[in-house]
């Protein structure tokens, strides 16, 4: 499992960075340069979160079904063709948000929403966690919470904590501001390729921004799910698993 938001660093040409390849009156999955459309999810009994004590840290979902699941940290990447991407393929995202980055943008965040993306908490300040003291890892944990509350009217039930560090405290300040799971991850989105080639049903992806305009996010997101429909499985809403 990688233990940071690493920044993945452009590389002009990557795979994935071809235009869509078919017209408009093409299905959605052509448009978007994929062989084959991407099967539905099955509806998954959703599993019970501890109502009371710490949450428990995952990086996979304990699931037999064929599904993984996609996950985007910080907000620092607006790309308009993403939603568009969201909508037509019907994607389930899950967008850890940190203020201080996504803030400024919320309204691109609010359209995300609107096509079914979910927003969950990637602390006010993207602040390292592990270490501090309980208030301030409270502080950036409830924070956000209401941040969030106040915007979209939502309540996150799962948080990541930046760079993927934590200890104890995070932990108990996270329960108490109403986290019911702390998410990490299995393999990273570079803007090539996957730092792990395989893929195994249950597993999360983070895809970190990257600090150039090439690739860009959807680019790097079309790739993926061609990786993930090469691998025969498809992508799941975590939110629905958590």
């Amino acid at each position: 499992m990688v233990t940071g938001c690493a920044s993945a660093q452009g590389v002009r040409g990557a795979p994935g960075s071809a235009p869509d390849r078919a017209g408009p009156s093409a299905p959605a999955y052509l448009r978007w340069g994929l062989a084959a459309p991407l099967p539905p999810p099955p509806k998954p009994s959703r599993p019970t979160l501890p109502a009371r004590g710490l949450p428990p840290v995952v990086d996979r979902v304990p699931t037999r079904d064929k599904v993984v699941f996609l996950t985007y940290d910080d907000g620092a990447e607006k790309d308009p063709r993403f939603v568009d991407l969201v909508r037509e393929l019907r994607l389930p995202v899950t967008m850890f948000l940190t203020d201080s980055v996504a803030g400024p943008g919320y309204g691109h965040f609010a359209r995300l929403r609107a096509v079914g993306a979910g927003l969950q908490n990637h602390t006010l300040d993207h602040a390292a966690l592990r270490g501090l003291p309980y208030a301030g890892q409270r502080a950036e944990i409830c924070g956000q919470q209401r941040k969030l509350h106040t915007r979209f009217g939502v309540r996150p039930h799962l948080f990541r904590p930046p760079y993927g560090t934590y200890d104890a405290t995070t932990l108990r300040a996270a329960a108490d501001c109403g986290i019911r799971a702390v998410v990490l991850w299995r393999t990273t989105m570079t803007t090539t390729d996957l730092t792990t080639p395989r893929l195994h049903p249950g597993d999360i992806i983070a895809v970190p921004a990257t600090e150039t305009l090439t690739p860009t996010l959807k680019e790097r997101t079309v790739h993926l799910l061609r990786r993930i429909q090469e691998q025969g499985l498809t992508v799941g809403k975590l939110d629905d698993y958590l």
